[in-house]
């Protein structure tokens, strides 16, 4: 049997949550229109547009293609991750391909390292953020580079060392007597060194703007990174990077990440057509998001609020008090009955940017199922169950 749906709710549904011409559409218009002067930041996995308000011109960072040396430095941090899948290839498939990418892996290293100097640091990567430290990371390259082919070398005349105790112990960790720098502290190195020339572009950028952060509108739209990193504030380095460069004056309410948002291509020879095309749309999107945090405040007022305090990659859920005037994240549910967890939750689920709005119980529910080996009909559901709600058809409308 087909599934059915009746036309009559699915409009009441499409009356208020879908569309162009729905109530929520006209809040998200009525929200943008209200702070069309005001500056709205975007990011992309690439680039970052300033969008001043008002028409304004406006202006763009491709901060990813401008970044000198960070395929270099990640060439570096990624020799403990292909040892390690190396030896985990090993440990799989003993005769697999692990020794053909061990080899091959040992030409590059070595073609890496002869490459590798002080000058091609300082004149051709020349990174302003690295300015006065060229020598060290053309030696620290160096290094890592020796070390890496003299494992490599001994692991394909010993298949036997190369397993995960044997790299920990001779090439990831302190503590080896031939061993003066670990990869570890390399890794961190080249990290951190990435992480500081991105960052000093941006907040360079970002300072040039002028930027009235307490009005801004940030908004982190697409993918950035892998496919599952970047999705929360503390998790989106590049969020973190706008948060510093706004010296603590941009709220983190005014941050908003947005993985499944489409952004804009990286505009061609100062072309920003595309970039403007779509402003309007970022503008609706950062101001109907903000208007239904709003709600959520109007709506359920005396319910503790929603604050994402100063641990924003999450924490267990705890239980909530009367007393309790914020929430970080949605409270543990203690039993059918506790209301003032259960409509908690309805007011951080509008708040709380991250959450999915139809998740409010969601878990609940799915926990409840496995407390009762997954039968529906054993599980208690609030608001439902035990309810005084008149018999069907003798309920009577509202005067």
């Amino acid at each position: 049997m087909s599934d059915h749906e009746s036309p009559e709710l699915v409009d009441l549904f499409t009356t208020y949550t879908a569309g162009p011409d729905s109530i929520g559409a006209h809040l998200r218009a009525c929200a943008a229109r209200a702070r069309a002067g005001d500056p709205l930041l975007v990011v992309t996995g690439a680039d970052m547009a300033l969008y001043p308000g008002d028409g304004r011109p406006t202006t763009v960072l491709p901060y990813r293609l401008s970044n000198r040396g960070f395929k270099e430095l990640a060439a570096v941090s990624h020799l403990g991750p292909a040892l390690s899948s190396l030896a985990e290839l090993r440990l799989r498939e003993p005769d697999g391909v692990w020794r053909r990418d061990a080899e091959l892996l040992l030409r590059q290293t070595r073609r890496a390292r002869a490459a590798n100097s002080t000058d091609l640091w300082r004149d051709r990567i020349a990174a302003a953020s690295y300015r006065g430290r060229e020598e060290a990371i053309a030696s620290m390259v160096d290094y890592t580079c020796a070390i890496t082919e003299r494992y490599l070398v001994r692991a394909l005349a010993d298949p036997a060392l190369l397993n995960h105790r044997t790299l920990r112990e001779t090439y990831l960790d302190d503590g080896h007597a031939d061993l003066p720098v670990s990869f570890n502290r390399v890794m961190v190195a080249t990290f951190f060194l990435v992480g500081l020339d991105t960052s000093y572009r941006l907040i360079s950028w970002l300072d040039e703007q002028d930027i009235d952060w307490a009005r801004a509108m940030v908004v982190v739209v697409g993918q950035i990174g892998r496919p599952t990193a970047g999705v929360t504030w503390r998790t989106n380095s590049v969020a973190g990077m706008v948060l510093a460069a706004s010296r603590g004056k941009l709220p983190l309410s005014h941050l908003y990440i947005a993985p499944h948002a489409a952004g804009f291509a990286t505009p061609v020879d100062g072309d920003l057509r595309e970039v403007n095309a779509v402003e309007e749309q970022l503008r609706q999107l950062w101001a109907g998001t903000r208007a239904t945090v709003e709600l959520g405040g109007a709506m359920f007022e005396g319910y503790p609020a929603f604050d994402p305090g100063d641990d924003y990659a999450g924490q267990q859920p705890r239980t909530v008090g009367a007393h309790d005037g914020v929430v970080t994240e949605q409270p543990a549910i203690r039993s059918a009955d506790d209301w003032l967890s259960l409509v908690t939750r309805l007011r951080v689920v509008m708040e709380d940017p991250r959450q999915l709005l139809s998740g409010a119980v969601t878990d609940y529910a799915a926990q409840q199922l496995i407390a009762h080996d997954n039968n529906p009909l054993a599980v208690l559901i609030p608001g439902l169950d035990n309810e005084p709600y008149p018999a069907f058809g003798t309920a009577s409308a509202a005067a």
